[in-house]
């Protein structure tokens, strides 16, 4: 299961064989609101993603050479998007480029037989009205837009050894009650330990979010709120699971929170930064989980929407094979087809792997990211399943969000040893035809079981992988699923890595070893002069909060490097040296 965070984010574009274009809307389609009533089953549904205008969005790429740009953004994932808006909405002329048909990456969709999927995870956060982590909603207002949110009245309903079952309500009270209920004994170690996330949560909800790589920002923020900057400062190079073992003695209390961890970072506490691991545990309660009408798809719908309409561009089926350096600084990229590029800056919104060992190949990799590769590996990747089934299988009142491990605390984290499962349609039931629901699961898997097999014992291999996962679920939540099943495809890490462009598929960073908080995790900035990093390979991490964070940090880092936001150049070459030795040390 992809961490809540989205990674929230998280797998396939596509599941199987290509699917046609026309099973996509054109770009610059617009979510509309399901009609009838909200939630239940079976309800009556309009087209979930209607055109509403022309396909300006849509522009395909030319041979020969443009520029230059402001920035050109390699990618359209939601950080990298965010990024683009965000420097669109203070002027610049950005050049969005797209390996794939539609944008958004890990947070796209697409279409069967009626039934509309999310790519990735139904799990949103950042949608909220209220606060400064409200990230998605402030992201889509840069550019005028906004979207209708359904409110899910909770975040995971957790199944776990031992029959223990703990359900997230979205209210934190019912929730931590709940929790207490179960551990009674624990009813102090419990209350500080969330009090702890909160506290952090309430210091970061209380900043305005910007780049930390500029130092009149930061200072500006020090001076205004210091003791929130101190107590951030404090928990940086902390983790999740040694805070909790000061607090907690509990052993299946503690294996609880590892879970909770894991579907934030897919590891376990002791190497989930508590930065991370707040945010996220306190948003889905402050700001709630939100999920949009019509589908996650439609966040990097109207973000290329409104990124057009700021007189910026974004070009589909542009596949960027090199980025383009003169002098040791990158100007521009090359496409799979010979075009070039050429703008003031480039944005990575690839992996940190993919960026220096494919689109930088014939560079030595700098010391700053053989430092992050000594300290992270790649994270393993998915095996996702997206379901139609009759909607008469669910009980009444099911979840939208569950997260099952059945037997033994010790396969949290192995491959195919939990699954994540969402079913947005308890929340949208426009999503799929009437009488029917979608059911898409998620379980970790790494590419290593899936290379070396021929066609034949590959997709074997994905069919029998899927069925044992779908009769545990069977076994555990919905008897009769199998034979409820109307629609099933199945994608392995293989497929992630082909559609997502994803190295090995994977879907971010691991910590190597224990990490010190968050001190390792790069930024925006490079090494290369003017070529920027975005996404969940750089600080804050995994998940849509996280990501969309670091689009907004690196859009005011860039802004202020190419004159569109106040910086000082000796401030800055201080504050920039700080951070690497600070890294060096982690």
């Amino acid at each position: 299961m992809p961490p809540l965070a989205a990674r929230l984010h998280a797998p396939l574009l596509l599941l199987a064989p290509a699917v046609p274009s026309a099973s996509f809307p054109r770009p610059g389609t617009r979510l509309c609101a399901a009609s009838g009533p909200r939630g239940g089953v079976g309800r009556s549904r309009r087209g979930a993603l209607a055109s509403e205008k022309p396909p300006a969005v849509a522009v395909a790429e030319k041979a020969g050479g443009e520029g230059p740009y402001d920035a050109i953004v390699i990618g359209s994932g939601i950080g990298g998007l965010v990024a683009a808006t965000q420097l669109a909405a203070k002027g610049a002329r950005v050049l969005v480029l797209e390996k794939y048909l539609i944008p958004g990456g890990s947070s796209g969709y697409y279409r069967r037989d009626g039934f509309t999927f999310d790519v990735g995870s139904s799990v949103m956060f950042g949608f909220s009205d209220k606060g400064n982590l409200n990230l998605i909603t402030q992201a889509l207002e840069a550019v005028g837009r906004k979207m209708e949110v359904l409110p899910d009245p909770s975040t995971v309903h957790f199944h776990l050894p031992g029959d223990l079952s703990v359900l997230v309500h979205r209210k934190y009270e019912d929730f931590i009650n709940e929790l207490i209920s179960k551990f009674p004994h624990e009813k102090e170690g419990i209350l500080k330990f969330y009090d702890t996330c909160w506290k952090i949560f309430n210091s970061l909800n209380s900043l305005e979010l910007k780049s930390l790589e500029e130092p009149l920002y930061l200072f500006g923020q020090f001076f205004q709120k210091p003791l929130e900057c101190l107590t951030l400062a404090y928990y940086l190079p902390q983790n999740a699971g040694d805070i909790a073992r000061k607090l907690i003695k509990d052993q299946e209390l503690l294996s609880f929170i590892d879970a909770e961890c894991f579907i934030v970072s897919t590891v376990n506490a002791l190497q989930t930064p508590m930065i991370n691991a707040s945010m996220v545990l306190c948003d889905r309660h402050f700001g709630g989980i939100n999920y949009p009408v019509g589908g996650v798809g439609g966040i990097a719908i109207s973000l290329a929407d409104g990124l057009v309409e700021k007189g910026s561009e974004i070009r589909y089926k542009a596949n960027v094979t090199k980025v383009i350096l003169e002098n040791g600084k990158a100007v521009g990229v090359r496409l799979s087809n010979g075009k070039e590029f050429f703008a003031k800056t480039v944005i990575s919104n690839a992996t940190r792997w993919d960026t220096f060992g494919k689109l930088l190949k014939e560079k030595k990799l700098p010391e700053e990211e053989k430092n992050f590769q000594k300290n992270y590996v790649k994270a393993p990747s998915f095996l996702s399943i997206h379901m139609g089934v009759k909607a008469s299988v669910l009980p009444a009142g099911t979840d939208c969000h569950h997260f099952v491990l059945e037997d033994n605390w010790n396969n949290l984290e192995k491959s195919y040893g939990s699954i994540f499962l969402s079913i947005p349609t308890v929340l949208d039931p426009s999503l799929a035809p009437e009488g029917h629901h979608i059911l898409h699961v998620f379980t970790t898997a790494g590419i290593e079981d899936w290379e070396g097999l021929s066609r034949k014992e590959y997709e074997e291999k994905k069919e029998a992988v899927a069925n044992e996962i779908i009769r545990r679920l069977e076994k555990k939540l919905f008897p009769g699923l199998q034979d409820s099943i109307v629609l099933k495809e199945v994608g392995s890490p293989k497929t992630h890595r082909r559609f997502l462009a994803r190295n090995d598929g994977t879907y971010g960073p691991m910590p190597r070893g224990k990490p010190k908080g968050l001190m390792a995790m790069p930024f925006n900035t490079t090494s290369i002069d003017g070529l920027y990093c975005v996404g969940d390979s750089c600080f804050p991490g995994q998940g849509v909060i996280a990501v969309a964070f670091s689009g907004i940090m690196c859009a005011h880092r860039v802004a202020a490097d190419i004159g569109l936001e106040q910086k000082s150049p000796v401030l800055d070459a201080g504050l920039l040296g700080l951070l690497r030795w600070f890294r060096t040390l982690a």
